[in-house]
């Protein structure tokens, strides 16, 4: 047996295939573009200053979801991957909170959904595009502190 094929082991010969395969001698691990955009999602929202993720027919739906008893929160709301073999990239829609430095949040989310995909999936992560939708203002939800205005007719 010669030297050169004694030091190939299964953890030398791992590679990643199509769809985000991860294969060696032992077998293969396929992770989906919902794992994916799910593992994103969740580390966007771990990162303080981002208020919510997606536009706003998104939010809307979501909303809606959220009032069906027994319906789960959709973490991938507002995020969608394109993986490959080797590589991920992510687009992220989000809406961050008023005083936030937006330029300081895209990068703490970017850095944050960057580790999390690629610690958790073995997949290079080439970019992460983020497009900030809206800012937050506390004050706007609360409708009850506006004056009622006068009825025109009565």
């Amino acid at each position: 047996m010669s030297n050169s094929t004694a030091s190939t082991t299964p953890a030398t010969v791992a590679r990643t295939s199509s769809s985000g395969s991860l294969a060696s001698t032992q077998g293969a691990t396929t992770i989906a573009d919902t794992v994916v955009s799910k593992i994103a999602g969740i580390a966007a929202r771990e990162v303080r200053g981002v208020h919510n993720l997606g536009g706003g027919a998104s939010r809307a739906v979501g909303a809606l979801r959220e009032r069906i008893p027994g319906a789960s929160t959709n973490h991938s709301q507002g995020v969608s991957v394109e993986v490959g073999e080797k590589q991920a990239a992510v687009d992220i829609d989000l809406i961050a909170e008023y005083g936030v430095a937006i330029a300081d949040l895209a990068a703490g989310v970017r850095r944050n959904v960057i580790t999390a995909v690629e610690r958790m999936t073995g997949l290079e992560v080439t970019e992460v595009n983020i497009d900030v939708n809206d800012v937050y203002i506390p004050s706007e939800d609360d409708g009850d502190d506006a004056p009622a205005e006068k009825p025109r007719v009565q």
